[in-house]
């Protein structure tokens, strides 16, 4: 969804034609998370569409080590992989899915490689922190994968198959259908690899035992159910197989299953001067680890979520807004085999107000407060601030502060041995400026920001034999992401650009060193070129020198390296495309995981029936 349509679905309720009188109704889309919508009025937000996502359709880690500000290590292709915003880790970046924290319960992350690409209808990456609308974890960024469902389109389909390198078949299917009342909704996608790359220039590295598959389905209903009212219900069902790599033809082969249901219910209404959306939702996260391949699981869990969650939105007047959240979950995980995790539970609430102020059509702000109640210790208020001002034509200015927390998960409570029960969660702080400067048809945007990080939760050493988490470092992180963009139409002839680099100095306040996997330097460049039926682009990005250990060695150290894609696809009739996909043009030799190389120049032909 684009920044304008956004704004309409907050202000519309308001009838606010001074600054919005030529906009459509706001029956015309329903988005599952309607927060965003408002997150993206004093937040820059980076949106990616079905077709940037078709353009990295690997997996995941693809698409935002590609198209976003993320770092994205990686233990070779398709394997277990975390994402770092900000100098972060991965258990302080949040997956949202429809406006529901989707972090395992019992690592308090998300797995990008085991989170379903295809089915959604727009992708968006949040760099900063977001605890106050979206909960634990949303400290260094977030990412969120959203639905929405159309009235009035008829019926729509969409069939993408693709063939790969390295034994890759990846098959999407989409069906939808509505008419002024209802709305349908649904997707398919299977994903099989080989994933027996080979690159001979690090130590003759082959990927045995890097097969993953995985299917998912996508279903979404809206229906109106009364004048400005809609009942909607969307859902998600995943299931994976992901082998790890071994090193030798004689190694341990071992592999990954994680199966995943995620359902959610909703009851809208709009009037004139509120909004009220009702949310329950269910998810439940299986997974067992098999230490032996074609053996029993030696370990694994189940993770259930009941949730319900209320968001009321009223308008004083024109200017002023109130908006109040609520949400209640309860936590439920029993872990398997080695985990030494029992039957487990806990409840969770969270109280949440905002306050937005429009003072005129160019300038606003918003403060927010959240009290969460977690069971078993106590947790800090949290509170956020946003202004953003349009001081000229060409120049808009954006400041953020917050406070923002990660409570910890039940691997760092109850694993046996090791788990810490007393805990305390962790805290940041957190400011950025974004500057957006506007010429033309060019859009520059640059952000400062300084992050700190207390009682962050590590697990050490105990020197006994095993391992358990402490509240021990301060981090500290400052740097700057920059983003340039530039779109033109001219005749039949459409360009667009995407360029962005970040520098990022997160340091452990201990060691006054970079933590590991954290790269100084990123650049990341996307063009698209689109004559009539053909379309043509190209993909850069450029990682820096990023350290391995905590004594910041350069020698093992992953050095710097670029690497480069490019495709092309024509369409036939309006309804036949025609794809073909070169990923690593520049056959760079790299890494984002110590000794698990990505591959080399690979290929693929993607063919699509739109009806």
């Amino acid at each position: 969804m684009g920044i304008k349509r956004s704004l309409v679905f907050v202000f519309a309720v308001c009838n606010l034609s001074l600054y919005f009188g030529q906009e459509k109704s706001i029956d015309t889309v329903y988005i599952f998370d309607n927060q965003m919508n408002k997150v993206k009025l004093f937040h820059k937000i980076t949106t990616l569409t079905p077709a940037d996502i078709q353009k990295n359709s690997s997996n995941l880690s693809e698409v935002l080590r590609f198209q976003s500000p993320v770092y994205i290590k990686e233990n070779g292709r398709g394997a277990v992989s975390s994402p770092s915003f900000r100098g972060t880790t991965a258990q302080q970046t949040a997956f949202v899915w429809n406006g529901i924290n989707i972090n395992s319960q019992f690592l308090g992350q998300g797995d990008v490689n085991n989170i379903a690409l295809f089915g959604y209808d727009h992708m968006e990456v949040k760099s900063g922190g977001g605890s106050v609308i979206y909960g634990s974890g949303a400290i260094g960024g977030s990412i969120h994968l959203n639905n929405d469902l159309n009235f009035n389109q008829g019926f729509n389909g969409t069939f993408n198959s693709e063939v790969a390198s390295f034994g890759t078949f990846n098959n999407f299917l989409k069906a939808s259908y509505s008419n002024e009342k209802f709305s349908f909704k649904a997707s398919g996608n299977y994903v099989i690899s080989e994933n027996d790359y080979e690159v001979p220039e690090a130590q003759n590295y082959i990927n045995r035992n890097g097969k993953f598959y995985n299917t998912t389905y996508n279903i979404g209903i809206s229906y109106k159910i009364a004048d400005r009212q809609k009942i909607s219900w969307q859902s998600q069902f995943y299931d994976a197989t992901q082998n790890y790599p071994i090193f030798s033809e004689n190694g341990n082969r071992s592999k990954y299953e994680a199966q995943t249901v995620r359902s959610l219910l909703s009851w809208d209404i709009n009037k004139n001067k509120f909004a009220n959306s009702l949310k329950t939702a269910y998810t439940e996260d299986n997974f067992q680890y098999f230490g032996i391949y074609n053996a029993p699981s030696t370990s694994g869990g189940i993770n259930k979520n009941y949730i319900v969650k209320n968001d009321f939105n009223y308008f004083i007047s024109p200017k002023w807004n109130v908006n109040a959240i609520g949400e209640f979950q309860q936590n439920q995980g029993e872990g398997q085999g080695d985990s030494g995790i029992g039957r487990v539970s806990r409840n969770v609430g969270s109280i949440a107000g905002l306050l937005r102020y429009f003072a005129t059509s160019n300038l606003r702000f918003e403060a927010g407060i959240k009290k969460d109640f977690v069971e078993g210790y106590s947790s800090p208020v949290l509170y956020s601030f946003s202004g953003k001002g349009k001081v000229a034509d060409w120049y808009n200015l954006n400041l953020n502060l917050s406070k923002n927390f990660r409570f910890p998960s039940f691997n760092d409570l109850y694993w046996t041995p090791g788990g810490n029960s007393d805990l305390k969660p962790e805290t940041s702080y957190q400011a950025d400026m974004n500057h957006e400067f506007i010429v033309k048809d060019f859009k520059l945007s640059i952000t400062p920001y300084f992050m700190r990080i207390t009682d962050m939760i590590r697990w050490l050493d105990t020197g006994l034999g095993y391992w358990a988490p402490f509240n021990t470092n301060k981090v500290e992180s400052y740097g700057l992401e920059s983003q340039l963009t530039y779109e033109k139409q001219f005749n039949n002839h459409f360009i667009k650009l995407n360029a962005g680099y970040i520098y990022t100095k997160s340091t452990n306040l201990e060691t006054q060193r970079q933590l590991t996997y954290v790269p100084l330097h990123k650049v990341f460049m996307n063009a698209d070129y689109q004559y009539k039926f053909l379309k043509v682009y190209a993909q850069g990005m450029f990682n820096g020198l990023t350290y391995t250990t905590t004594d910041e060695s350069r020698p093992k150290a992953l050095q710097p390296y670029f690497v480069m894609n490019a495709g092309s696809s024509f369409t036939i009739l309006k309804k036949y495309t025609l794809g073909f996909k070169v990923n690593n043009i520049t056959d760079t030799i790299y890494e984002t995981v110590a000794y698990y190389p990505l591959p080399k120049r690979n290929y693929s032909i993607t063919g699509t029936i739109n009806f």
